[in-house]
């Protein structure tokens, strides 16, 4: 046995009570310290995970994004406190949606969204949904888009940032914390700035700098047959194909979702998570600096903000420019590293970047519900008890 077997039969236990595979690669100091795959991308077939199997990494694409928005900020493209109506001009007299006395009323905006509204998710831009009206309302402006209901001239992200510019905000720009569409806008953002849609400055960037050749927004036909399926666990815990999503990435509004559209593997996201965790660089290729990182994965959530950052697993965690990043140990149960940081996605995906020991793993699965709460804590637990 070594050391390393405790991962494995964690990883066992996860597809004996979870999903049919995942698969988990860790980095420390430079080299690959552990890879395993374990299980099922295709239970029907019984086709195994493999190297190159391609996931949906849903809201992993939130750091992609966050990382990209910070290299026009290196390049003085832009300050974190500048107005975002400046750039785009749509998110000029915003109105705010609120109650009183029992009433649903407007009110207009006190001051303008930030662009570090949008990596901190306090903009008061949502999700769509149905427990609010704003909610509602997004959900429209999210459908109308995603069926090709805006002009020629506009890309989709583009689109879809001036469609949601219409919705009243949720709260007050920065009174609070919203998990939400900021990061799709942020991806807006690039495109004004760069003068490149999304897609393409991510791989000009990116993805071809660090050799992330399996990374995309749309899966070439002749790597379909490496797409994961994706699966809906029952109660009792039976797995079914899920229908209703398994051919696309992205649940919401674009296909180039800033907040959720990008299919990943292992290899290609972990040489991503690598990158930050060894300060901004990897095989000679530069994508951000070290004090930028530190930025990022600072936290950025002010005493009133963070009451609304209250996912319960994510005690002892901060908001950083996009990132969960490690602020109390004691409170999270953690035997990690404060500024630890990164994030997840919809089906059980999760990234941790440590750049203080230079350590990033990356997980991957293919499941709904996604067990995040479960797994990822023990994922972090257990790397860094293997950590000397």
């Amino acid at each position: 046995m070594t050391k390393f077997s405790r991962l494995d039969e964690l990883l066992e236990r996860f597809v004996e009570n979870g999903p049919p595979g995942c698969a988990l690669q860790i980095q420390c100091k430079g080299k690959k310290i552990y890879e395993n795959f374990i299980g099922y991308a295709d239970l029907e077939k019984e086709k195994r995970i493999q190297e190159n199997t391609i996931y949906r990494i849903y809201s992993m694409s939130k750091v992609v994004t966050c990382v990209a928005a910070l290299t026009l900020y290196e390049k003085g493209a832009f300050l974190l406190n500048d107005r975002l109506e400046d750039y785009l001009p749509e998110f000029s007299d915003l109105q705010v949606m609120i109650e009183k006395n029992g009433e649903v009323v407007h009110e207009k905006a006190v001051r303008s969204i930030r662009i570090k509204d949008l990596f901190m998710m306090t903009s008061g831009l949502t999700y769509g949904g149905t427990a609010t009206e704003v909610e509602r309302q997004v959900s429209k402006v999210m459908e109308l888009v995603n069926e090709g209901n805006y002009p020629n001239d506009k890309t989709p992200v583009r689109a879809l940032s001036e469609a949601l510019a219409t919705v009243p905000l949720a709260f007050q720009p920065g009174d609070s914390w919203k998990y939400g569409l900021s990061h799709d806008v942020l991806g807006a953002l690039i495109e004004v700035i760069s003068g490149k849609t999304f897609g393409q400055f991510l791989k000009d960037e990116l993805f071809n700098p660090l050799n992330m050749n399996d990374t995309f927004f749309l899966i070439p036909e002749v790597k379909r047959n490496r797409l994961s399926k994706l699966y809906n666990r029952s109660e009792n815990g039976s797995l079914t194909v899920n229908t209703t999503m398994d051919e696309r990435a992205e649940p919401g509004p674009v296909p180039e979702s800033g907040g959720a559209g990008l299919f990943s593997t292992l290899s290609d996201y972990s040489r991503f998570a690598e990158m930050l965790a060894n300060g901004g660089e990897l095989d000679g290729s530069r994508i951000l600096s070290r004090n930028t990182i530190r930025l990022m994965a600072s936290n950025h959530l002010s005493e009133q903000q963070r009451k609304t950052y209250d996912w319960d697993y994510l005690k002892g965690y901060g908001y950083g420019l996009g990132v969960r990043t490690m602020v109390d140990l004691a409170e999270a149960g953690s035997n990690g590293a404060i500024g630890e940081f990164g994030w997840s996605g919809l089906a059980g995906t999760w990234v941790l970047v440590d750049p203080v020991n230079q350590l990033s793993a990356v997980y991957m699965q293919q499941m709904l519900p996604n067990f995040e709460a479960i797994h990822q804590p023990r994922l972090r637990n257990v790397i860094y008890g293997l950590m000397e």
